[in-house]
């Protein structure tokens, strides 16, 4: 027998079945929800609900009828397939309806169809249940009746009429039935609500309540009902008592719980007071003793947590590394244990789910602080870029990075840390150089604006550091540390150099020390050997990350050979270019780089100078000076302490470029060592250039390094020439450091490709820069003695130093002084120091440079001493032609006067005029022997020359001699031959023999004939003039100092 829809859809309601050929039986927890809602409602009723004890069969039997009764009462229970609602409360929205438009038996049915969950999704279902209140006629239609053409939703529509008019016919027919009970019904209701609404009420608030009760939606009394609340005996009219009024379903008696809220809160405080502490205690206790038993059975797993932050707290390597295996452990056999669970479909007991419970806890809180841990070891291994103290012992000089590196190892990294501690720290350093470099360039500009502001002009004062190196000076520079070779603010510009040199280049506390250790690091990590520095732990945890990958060595050969160009082309920008105009973009601060980006390293944007960023000195205009083209040379400073600290610098130089080209990732690189001997090349060259522009002014200020000061083993000569090698001999030693670099050459490996010696034009250039000096140091020399006056000389105090005035005084010590206001004087010195230079200064200088250069200066020889001998012979005549002069006027007035040839008999003395020349010579003699002692014979023998050549000259203007003037003139000659016997040399004899010719011109034969009887006679006058004669003109007897009687006279 067929079953109709609305048969069906009760069916399924009833039973709670969704098809009516069920495969297996419904759950027996809709029967006991069915009983719970059941005893809800029953609650709901006041009626006593269905007990879970066991009791007697009376009591179930009652609560069987209440059961019932409530059954029967509840108007949501009377309903088939209603639902329930989140409260568990009855709804009046049926699971399941028929279709209002009658197209189909089941709504749900339809939705199913359609694929919409409406089983699980009661909300969406009740917008498609006519009965619901959320009920949705557009998506009602868009979903059931989609498919339904325009006639049948109108018959639809029909069908849905007729239903709404016979329903509303069965209820009229059931109200016109039942219409009196109806109204004792809502009377009964309203006079129970207005009674227990009023309860306690004043009158007129009652009546107030009962006129606004009489609203259109107000519960009205019927007008039929005997307890009509108009009734005078009615209970609402009765005055209310305070009791009564608490229980008033008021808002100020709280809706009639006030009477009952304080003993209830009284009653529950005084329960709390007796059975409180044995019920808690009883609790806790059963709750300690839980968590006891756990403890005890899980200790290990509850102690990694806090052992591992305290580890990390105490940066206990070793301790994290333990409990981290052991959390690994853990987490492993609790896993296991769960996978075989789900593989075998066997269920865990109690015990196995709280223990993977606690390990899955104890494992998120230890992986996070692991985490974390490495996060912080990642950031320290990408930071420990600094080198060890030096003060550190080996045994404790552990390297920070292999342990942070073993520690990342053991934890499990995804990423290679030996990678990534390689490239961090070569970007490190690339920062480094760059911001080294570029801090240096800004301060050694600041420094050399500052000195340029103040710079020594004075020439005078700039010759006192020349003189500094002598060989007392030498001894004290060793002792003060080289202090006294230029102005204090030039040395310590020196010093700034060298130090910012040697802290960038020093291959052991400079920063190429660091490159060449990175790189022999990188090295050693490459060829697996630093690793064996790990412990064996390390091996044990995995071998995954130990070696690096063919592509992280390239990107780490190719950042070393980055840092090695960029220590080439900062070195090679420092000494090369120009001094830098504007200082404000290299003072600004550096963006940060990746690696970074204010970390320790660099701890701010800004950088720390040793000067005021705001106050920065202003560039002077050019001027011209030689030191201006040069951003490494100090202004005003001497070729001294340029050649010195330039030295000292090369060798620094050329030490950092040999150990770059023993590095094997040099030889990898294209022109990688010829790179770096052009590098050597350049700054060797810029070097040269600089000492030599200041090497030639420094030897024209020779001349103020004169002091007038005799020589302590020499009286013939001053100090100057001793001041003058000694400068010579320490730039040569220094251009001989610059130019050979000798001491960085014998580095060995590669260092001889680099370190080459000098080429031709450089060597060139030194040399005609030395022989420039010699020139310029003599001529300021002549300068210096042909001044014609003290103050054109300018010598009251060439350097700051009080000198003693007067010829022959002392100074300090055994210093003696010359009188230098005394041009005659300054002649004789001068040409005493020309001699000495001539004779060995000049060749133990060039025999110096060219041991040292290995050079031969054959040619420049050659034309310095034709330069010597000019520069002596012009000095030698601008002293001796004043005296010849002299001399040749009062030999020429003596002969041709008139009273000076006898009128007749033999001539018994010289004529005065010889008395007045040798007294002139004797003057002559005191001066020179007393100046200069080693020119005595030299000028005297020139001056016997010349006055031999005057007497020529005087008897040549006489025409004839009788025999009386032949006599005197014989006396005379052979008088001034005679006492001056001890300077005549071969020149001299021969000019005397020219006198004699000159007077045999003149005399007749019979002169001659009687002259050749007179000679004895002559010759016992001439013994009595010298015996006579001796005191007056007995300096021309003494023995003869210095050189040997020359051949010939100077300026012929």
């Amino acid at each position: 027998m067929p079953i109709t829809a609305d048969k069906e859809r009760e069916l399924l309601n009833k039973y709670h079945l969704t098809s009516l050929y069920p495969s297996e039986w419904p759950h027996q927890d809709d029967d006991d929800e069915e009983d719970t809602d059941s005893d809800e409602d029953a609650v709901a009723n006041g009626l006593p609900g269905r007990q879970k004890t066991n009791a007697s069969t009376k009591s179930r039997k009652l609560s069987s009828t209440y059961k019932n009764i409530d059954r029967h009462a509840s108007i949501r229970s009377s309903l088939s397939g209603t639902q329930k609602t989140a409260s568990g409360e009855d709804s009046l929205v049926q699971k399941d309806e028929a279709d209002p438009l009658g197209m189909a038996p089941s709504v749900a049915t339809e939705l199913k169809r359609r694929g919409l969950p409406v089983e699980d999704n009661v909300k969406l279902r009740n917008r498609f249940m006519l009965s619901s209140t959320s009920f949705s006629p557009q998506m009602f239609l868009s979903q059931v009746h989609q498919n339904a053409s325009t006639e049948q939703l109108l018959q639809g529509l029909d069908f849905l009429s007729r239903s709404i008019e016979q329903k509303s016919a069965s209820l009229k027919v059931l109200v016109e039935s039942n219409f009196e009970k109806f109204v004792r019904a809502k009377a009964t209701i309203d006079n129970v609500y207005t009674e227990m609404r009023t309860q306690g009420a004043d009158p007129l608030e009652d009546q107030r309540l009962s006129t606004a009760g009489r609203g259109p939606h107000s519960r009205q009394t019927s007008k039929s009902h005997f307890r009509n609340s108009s009734n005078p005996f009615s209970p609402a009219n009765r005055p209310a008592s305070a009791d009564k009024k608490k229980n008033a379903l008021t808002k100020e008696s709280e809706y009639g719980v006030q009477g009952i809220k304080m003993p209830l809160l009284e009653l529950a405080i005084r329960a709390e007071e007796v059975w409180g502490p044995a019920l808690g205690g009883r609790d806790k206790e059963e709750s300690l003793k839980s968590i006891l038993t756990s403890l005890d059975q899980h200790r290990e797993i509850f102690r990694l947590g806090g052992s591992v932050h305290e580890a990390v707290r105490k940066n206990d390597f070793d301790t994290i590394i333990a409990d981290w295996k052991k959390a690994n452990k853990y987490a492993e056999e609790a896993r296991g244990a769960a996978e075989y669970a789900q593989e075998s479909n066997v269920t865990l007991s109690e015990g196995d789910v709280y223990q993977i419970i606690l390990t899955a806890r104890m494992w998120h809180d230890v992986s996070a602080q692991i985490e974390i841990y490495k996060r912080d070891v990642w950031k320290r291994l990408k930071t420990s870029h600094g080198r060890k103290p030096a003060a550190i012992s080996d045994e404790t000089d552990k390297e920070s990075h292999m342990e942070l590196i073993g520690i990342l190892l053991q934890l499990g990294v995804d990423e290679n840390p030996i990678w990534h501690w390689l490239n961090s720290r070569s970007l490190y350093l690339k920062d480094r150089i760059a911001r080294s470099f570029e801090r240096i360039r800004i301060e050694i500009e600041i420094q050399r604006r500052q000195l340029a502001n103040n710079a020594i002009t004075d020439p005078k004062v700039l010759a006192k550091y020349l003189r500094s190196a002598t060989d007392a000076g030498s001894v004290r520079l060793l002792r003060e540390g080289n202090k006294d070779i230029d102005s204090t603010k030039v040395v310590a510009f020196w010093e700034k150099v060298l130090a910012s040199m040697n802290a960038l280049l020093s291959p052991t506390n400079g920063l190429l020390g660091e490159v060449i250790e990175l790189w022999e690091t990188t090295q050693s990590f490459i060829d697996n050997k630093a690793q064996r520095s790990f412990p064996t732990a390390v091996f044990a945890a995995g071998l995954e990350h130990l070696e690096l990958e063919p592509d992280d060595v390239a990107n780490l050969r190719s950042g070393a050979q980055e840092l090695v160009i960029q220590f080439r082309e900062s070195t090679f920008a420092f000494f090369s270019d120009a001094p830098v105009q504007d200082l404000s973009d290299l003072y600004s601060p550096i963006p940060p780089t990746p690696i970074t980006p204010g970390s320790a390293s660099t701890p701010s944007a800004t950088r720390n100078f040793s000067f005021d960023p705001s106050n920065v000195p202003s560039l002077n205009p050019s001027k011209g000076d030689a030191w201006e083209k040069f951003a490494f040379w100090p202004p005003g400073g001497n070729s001294l302490s340029g050649a010195h600290y330039l030295g000292r610098i090369l060798v620094l130089v050329g030490t950092a470029a040999s150990e770059l080209a023993n590095l094997s990732v040099v030889n990898t690189m294209r022109s990688g060592t010829e790179s770096l001997k052009t590098l050597v090349g350049a700054v060797r060259e810029r070097s040269v250039a600089a000492v030599c522009a200041a090497w030639v002014p420094d030897a024209e200020r020779c001349k103020y390094m004169e002091m007038w000061q005799r020589h302590p083993d020499r009286r013939d000569l001053t100090t100057m020439p001793g001041t003058f090698i000694a400068f010579e001999e320490k730039v040569l030693g220094g251009m001989q450091k610059i130019a050979y670099i000798s001491e960085a050459a014998s580095v060995g490996g590669r260092g001889e490709e680099v370190v080459v010696p000098p080429s031709a034009k450089l060597l060139q250039t030194i040399r005609g820069c030395f022989v420039t000096s010699l020139y310029k140091a003599l001529s300021g020399m002549v300068e210096n003695a042909e001044r014609r006056t003290l103050d054109d000389a300018g010598q009251d105090d060439p350097d700051g130093i009080t000198l003693v005035s007067g010829a022959g005084g002392r100074g300090d010590g055994e210093t003696v002084l010359v009188n230098f206001r005394d041009q005659n004087v300054r002649r004789l010195i001068t040409l005493s120091n020309l001699a000495h230079l001539r004779s060995e200064i000049i060749p133990q200088l060039i025999s110096q440079f060219e041991s040292s250069f290995s050079v031969k200066l054959t040619d420049e020889s050659k034309t310095i001493r034709d330069v010597l001998s000019q520069i002596d012979a012009r000095l030698f005549q601008s002293y001796v032609k004043p005296i010849v002069d002299s001399l040749q006027t009062t030999i020429t007035a003596g002969i041709t006067s008139k009273a000076w040839a006898p009128a007749s008999g033999r001539p018994t003395d010289a004529q005065p005029y010889v008395y007045d020349v040798l007294l002139e010579l004797v003057l002559v003699h005191s001066e020179v022997s007393t100046t200069a002692s080693s020119l005595t014979n030299q000028i005297l023998s020139y001056l016997l020359e010349q006055s031999s050549l005057a007497l020529i000259a005087a008897f040549k203007q006489r025409p004839r001699y009788t025999l009386p003037a032949l006599m005197q003139a014989t006396l005379d000659v052979e008088f001034m031959a005679q006492t001056l016997n001890n300077y005549t040399t071969d020149r001299a004899s021969e000019v005397q023999s020219q006198v004699y010719l000159a007077l045999d011109e003149r005399t007749d034969n019979d002169a001659r004939t009687r002259l050749e009887g007179e000679l004895p006679e002559m010759r016992a006058v001439l013994k009595k003039l010298r015996e006579g004669t001796k005191g007056e003109f007995g300096c021309f007897k003494r023995e003869r100092r210095g050189r040997d009687r020359p051949t010939s006279s100077r300026g012929q």
